[in-house]
């Protein structure tokens, strides 16, 4: 009997909800909305989100509501509809969801550049990362990007040398070394992996680093039904989680507050073999933040400086690495395509020296790679905002404080937008050179929250794929094709299993290879 009156009350509470959602004119919303966790229950695999919110689109369409617990929910799947919140009414969706375990604890309380709501503080954050990110620096800091590529390259031929022919190469272990070395070498002028460490002090220091970003990208599968369910707190649930990211922030923080302390005192070199930093006097970005910190202290605090270093550090290495890594898989499953990025290379650079940054303007076709990966498994297929007041979208009446996920792998693999969109085909851009303009290919998100290192992470990834491509002959480990089954991790996407390949170095490039 009493298992009856349950379920007559749920059955209730539901048509209600159905019903007070049509008279607020919300968007179409999921039936049944279930007492306390809302529409929670639709996701139980959130690795899968965005494969989960692209079916929901195609039976209730390009926008609809959700209530996670007691966060309405606004999921848009439509390029127009995109270019109504990012463009028409960008300010009243510049804004990131409040309330979230992560925010307090490793976010600093929502003063990052990555989680801070929008006002005066964020615009501030936001002009400090142009400032460090602008073209001018990320040309006087092209070399430290041609350096890595260079010892990336040099650390292919020596594995190659050392394991046996048939053994296979870690590329996204590789791809990720490179990219953390290049950015630390920018933001504190010093390198973490490989051999360039050589006092003990410094070994501890970069063992430091090294578990951080390890505890990072795990700590980033980390969703606490408890944000949007605050109940479940009182009975201690997800009390391991919360205890992990409070060990998380303070390892991280403590390896940057050393960092920092390190340029309050001395000033720093790179312990690289090319200590140019010093040699052209280009100053890393820590000592850009840090001479902020001496004009106008109040403001510039430690935990303000370490925030945003920490969120550069992690959009930038998850972006470029998931995304060299993901292309790479794609061109062994198509070699054709690889042959064609091989030649488009010695049709332009030739086989007498390596390709350079500015080169990558000439290489259409390399950039059309780097394009269609960024549509089929861009690495933040859902892309997060929050309204800051009410407003309507597409005729539908929108809360103050929705969170609102903008659903980019449903659009890059809309039929109606794309030919084929399941299928790797990088003439596609080649062959109709407006597309994936406007709001349909947006990897890099769009208005005031685009990602800042947007021209950075284009840089690092052409030049390291296209020196591996010119330099080297790759090949699957088996006939088999690489496994490009993808899963998500908090809101990053990534290959589900590590990409393994074998290498040789091209006849061709030999004696360039040598040279370096």
């Amino acid at each position: 009997m009493f298992l009856y009156i349950i379920l007559i009350f749920f059955f209730i509470y539901a048509i209600v909800c159905h019903l007070y959602n049509k008279i607020l004119n919300f968007p179409p919303t999921l039936f049944p909305t279930l007492p306390i966790i809302g529409h929670i229950y639709l996701l139980k695999n959130p690795s899968c989100l965005h494969r989960t919110l692209t079916k929901l689109s195609k039976l209730y369409g390009p926008i609809f509501h959700l209530n996670f617990g007691n966060y309405p929910v606004l999921v848009i799947s439509s390029p127009s509809i995109i270019e109504e919140c990012l463009k028409q009414k960008d300010v009243i969706f510049a804004n990131r969801p409040l309330g979230t375990t992560s925010g307090k604890i490793i976010a600093y309380n929502y003063t990052t550049l990555a989680t801070s709501p929008y006002n005066g503080h964020w615009r501030n954050l936001r002009r400090i990362s142009h400032e460090i990110l602008t073209t001018n620096r990320l040309n006087a800091f092209s070399y430290v990007r041609v350096d890595e590529v260079s010892l990336l390259v040099l650390q292919l031929l020596r594995l190659r040398e050392q394991q046996d022919k048939t053994h296979a190469l870690n590329m996204r272990l590789l791809f990720k070394e490179v990219t953390l070395n290049t950015l630390m070498r920018m933001i504190v002028g010093k390198r973490y992996y490989e051999d360039c460490i050589v006092s003990s002090k410094d070994s501890e220091e970069a063992e430091m680093f090294r578990g951080m970003i390890t505890e990072s990208l795990r700590s980033a599968s980390y969703v606490l039904v408890s944000d949007f369910v605050p109940i479940l707190r009182m009975f201690g649930f997800e009390k391991k989680l919360h205890k992990k990211m409070i060990e998380l922030r303070n390892n991280r923080d403590r390896f940057m507050q050393i960092l920092i302390n390190q340029h309050k005192t001395t000033p720093k070199t790179d312990c690289s073999s090319n200590s140019n930093e010093s040699k052209n006097n280009v100053k890393s970005m820590i000592e850009v933040l840090m001479a902020l910190q001496e004009s106008e202290p109040e403001y510039y605090k430690d935990e303000i400086i370490k925030g945003l270093l920490l969120d550069l550090l992690a959009a930038g290495t998850e972006t470029s690495t998931t995304t060299m890594e993901i292309a790479l898989s794609f061109l062994l499953n198509h070699p054709e395509a690889m042959e064609k990025a091989h030649m488009e290379l010695v049709n332009i650079i030739g086989n007498d020296r390596l390709v350079n940054e500015s080169d990558l303007a000439k290489l259409p076709y390399l950039h059309a790679i780097i394009k269609e990966t960024l549509r089929l498994l861009p690495p933040g297929p859902v892309i997060v905002h929050a309204s800051s007041d009410e407003t309507t979208i597409s005729g539908h009446r929108v809360p103050a404080g929705s969170m609102v996920l903008f659903n980019m792998w449903a659009i890059h693999r809309d039929p109606m937008i794309w030919v084929e969109p399941d299928k790797f085909m990088p003439e596609r851009f080649l062959e109709n050179e407006g597309l994936g303009e406007g709001f349909t290919l947006l990897p890099f998100g769009y208005g005031r929250r685009v990602c800042p290192g947007e021209n950075l992470a284009w840089r690092m990834m052409g030049l390291t794929l296209a020196t591996i491509i010119q330099c080297f002959e790759w090949e699957r480990m088996s006939h088999k094709m690489v496994d490009m089954s993808e899963y998500v991790r908090g809101l990053s996407l990534s290959l589900t299993n590590p990409l393994q390949a074998k290498c040789r170095p091209r006849s061709t490039m030999i004696k360039v290879i040598s040279q370096i």
